[in-house]
């Protein structure tokens, strides 16, 4: 059975479900590549780069590591020394507004395959409906209940029940993952942010 076949007995149900289904992997696809890549550099490692750099007093070189480096929590960090010279509350301020920005960049297309994880299985729901539907129609116009005359009905039915859970399952797996590894970068630049305003307040006493 290939998929033009199953897009036949779906009907237009099937095709909605397919073209979630194509969005949903692409959006899976691209926000494990951004998640994989932004979390290649690890926090403690870079921070005690940094922390040896300002007891040196080499904030513009822990500037230009930063620049250098790509990760949320070094966004943060960045966003912390460049107020180097404002007073305390700025530099939270500051990161705290960087936080929230490289939230935003985090949960990107997150809600869509929350969304078409939720969807697709009323829409294979739907599909199921209307097969059923066009079973007993196509009884009650043969004045038969023969398997030959509701075969048709049932095949929609049960392609698109499949169809709508094999493509939920893995997009509400996904934004699951895409949750959890929000979290860990969250986790990632609140703490950066305090260690960077803990070098910040000593290197100032």
């Amino acid at each position: 059975m290939n998929i033009w076949h199953l897009i036949k007995i779906g009907g237009v149900t099937m095709v909605m479900l397919l073209v979630l289904s194509v969005v949903s992997i692409a959006i899976i696809l691209e926000r494990y590549i951004f998640y994989h890549y932004k979390a290649k550099l690890k926090r403690k490692d870079f921070m005690l780069k940094i922390r040896q750099e300002l007891k040196r007093g080499g904030v513009r070189l822990a500037l230009e590591m930063c620049k250098a480096a790509d990760a949320p929590f070094v966004q943060v960090v960045y966003a912390g020394l460049s107020f180097f010279d404002c007073s305390e509350k700025e530099i939270s301020n500051n990161m705290e507004r960087q936080v929230i920005i490289e939230t935003v960049i985090l949960e990107r297309f997150t809600s869509v395959i929350g969304t078409i994880g939720s969807v697709a299985v009323y829409i294979g729901l739907l599909g199921t409906i209307t097969g059923i539907l066009r079973a007993f129609n196509d009884v009650s116009i043969s004045g038969s209940g023969g398997i030959s005359v509701i075969i048709g009905g049932i095949s929609e039915a049960l392609s698109t029940t499949a169809a709508g859970l094999t493509i939920a399952i893995p997009a509400v797996a996904a934004y699951n993952y895409a949750m959890k590894k929000i979290d860990d970068f969250i986790k990632d630049m609140e703490l950066a942010a305090s260690e960077t305003m803990d070098l910040i307040s000593a290197i100032k006493k």
